[in-house]
């Protein structure tokens, strides 16, 4: 059976991937949006950086998020000044966690929206309706499989968040010892391997869940389109 310090890691782990998907989804689906249905210039540029974290290596994304939001950055200190801290805080991990998963559910809702039938938002506007209320009642239903698969997917690669995380936040238990943190720091202590491969399973588990989440939601989304 996992330990009290072990089951307070997976606690931290879900608080982290949770914050992370619910402080980014909205600005995801912003921005699949744009990618969706809008061209625009600089189009490809913002695809482009969207797409970066899932290129560059994890500690580069890290090291520029404690470049910008660090104690000693003119950002971090202004938003320290206001008592937003980022750095060696586990608000700092799910930011970290956010940016890393952010391509992923961008991708998903993007793919969703892509397939969806214009005319539909079309038929919406000849009707009257604004554009902001075509997009909430027609084009973010539409959207849902898309919309709970990038978060599913969101969340499960926030739970897997390494390398972006320790080099921002660091490994300090309690505060930003996630999951693959705490495997990582058991693995360097001799006769923890037994506690390392705990978490390890765990790790495996909660992912696994996350995926399941989301292929059932939305086959019962499916099934209940096709009974109405």
């Amino acid at each position: 059976m996992p330990s009290g310090e072990e089951l307070a890691i997976v606690v931290l782990s879900l608080k982290v991937a949770v914050v992370a998907v619910a402080a980014s989804l909205p600005f995801a689906i912003g921005v699949a949006w744009l990618l969706a249905r809008r061209d625009f210039l600089g189009k490809t540029a913002l695809d482009a950086v969207v797409h970066l974290p899932l290129v560059l290596p994890p500690v580069v994304v890290g090291y520029l998020l404690l470049l910008a939001l660090g104690r000693h950055a003119p950002l971090g200190r202004a938003l320290d000044a206001i008592g937003i801290v980022f750095a060696f805080r586990w608000t700092g991990a799910a930011l970290a966690a956010a940016v890393m998963s952010f391509p992923l559910v961008v991708r998903a809702v993007r793919l969703s929206m892509e397939a969806i039938d214009p005319r539909l938002e079309a038929a919406g506007r000849t009707l009257g309706a604004s554009r902001w209320r075509v997009f909430a009642t027609v084009t973010l239903p539409l959207a849902w499989p898309g919309i709970v698969t990038g978060a599913l997917l969101g969340f499960a690669r926030s739970l897997g968040e390494f390398g972006a995380t320790i080099t921002f936040v660091a490994n300090i238990p309690g505060e930003t010892e996630t999951l693959p943190l705490a495997i990582y720091a058991y693995t360097q202590v001799p006769g923890a391997d037994v506690a390392a491969l705990r978490l390890s399973i765990l790790s495996v588990l909660l992912s696994l869940g996350a995926l399941a989440a989301s292929e059932w939601l939305v086959r019962r989304r499916k099934a209940a389109s096709l009974d109405a």
